[in-house]
């Protein structure tokens, strides 16, 4: 594959993964009303879990030390960083916590910079920091205060992060398809151990709830993070940092569509600043320098 294909499909792939999961935050915060989070995470990374080993029975046989070291990374950062991102969606509104999930994209360079000493370009930075004053003018109230739920999902950035890095250096000359399993099985079983030890078992879900966790699985999870790592494997690191920030601008605009938010000049100047901040990590200015 040419190497102008491979960035459109990593692209792509990201685009499509962030306009999916922004229906995630919606459909998730009706379903923690019947069920606590960690079964709500451990069903769904079950269930993503089984139908990626359906699809990567053929590759099994490839699975040696370096995937499974990188299964069990991917999905020790995947399940704190979904743990602390529910909870705090228990606590805050689908538009805030999909916001804020977004600060990864500021932590992803220097992150990447700290573990392999790879600097962000000057680009990146602008980029990241165009996009927190962007999330700033969506999230934050008048008086800048922070309730429980914001200053969880603002944690959880760091694991996003952290797991964006480990995706991006063990998917290399892997197949993205077993990894994805073995990540998925990796967080349920943490999942559920903690569910067992910490919450209630649910008694009764109701339908609603049960067809949303289906999809939460099937499409938030499974194809989702196949679509992630595929895009990952094609995409620098900051650059996929800054397209997945799309996931807080469709979740929040379908939560404002659906009445659970309420769209303020604070958030139109948000979203112009986000969309800035992508504009500039993807194309450097490039069409400015060409029309010079």
């Amino acid at each position: 594959m040419k190497i102008n294909n491979k960035a459109t499909l990593g692209r792509s792939a990201l685009i499509c993964t962030t306009l999916i999961w922004g229906t995630s935050f919606v459909v998730l915060k009706s379903a923690l009303d019947s069920i606590t989070p960690l079964w709500v995470l451990s069903i769904r990374f079950g269930g993503a879990a089984l139908i990626m080993l359906l699809a990567a029975v053929p590759m099994l046989k490839k699975l040696d030390a370096q995937y499974i070291k990188g299964g069990v990374l991917m999905g020790v950062c995947l399940a704190t960083a979904y743990t602390v991102q529910t909870y705090g969606l228990v606590y805050t509104t689908p538009g805030k916590n999909a916001f804020l999930t977004a600060t990864y994209c500021i932590l992803v360079p220097f992150l990447y910079w700290l573990i392999f000493g790879k600097k962000p370009d000057k680009y990146n930075i602008s980029a990241a920091v165009i996009c927190i004053v962007g999330m700033g003018f969506v999230c934050l109230n008048k008086d800048l205060s922070v309730n429980m739920g914001d200053m969880l999902t603002v944690l959880c950035g760091l694991f996003y992060g952290l797991h964006i890095i480990v995706t991006a250096h063990y998917v290399e000359g892997r197949e993205p398809l077993l990894l994805t399993m073995l990540q998925f099985a990796v967080a349920a079983v943490l999942c559920l151990v903690f569910a067992l030890l910490f919450e209630p078992r649910p008694e009764s879900i109701p339908s609603s709830s049960c067809w949303g966790i289906v999809y939460l699985t099937v499409m938030c999870t499974g194809v989702c993070f196949f679509l992630q790592t595929v895009g990952q494997k094609y995409t620098p690191p900051s650059a996929a940092a800054v397209i997945m920030t799309l996931e807080s601008v469709f979740g929040t605009a379908l939560s404002v569509i659906l009445g659970q938010e309420t769209l303020t000049a604070s958030i139109i100047l948000g979203f112009v600043l986000i969309f800035t901040a992508i504009l500039i990590s993807e194309t450097k200015l490039d069409f400015l320098k060409k029309k010079r």
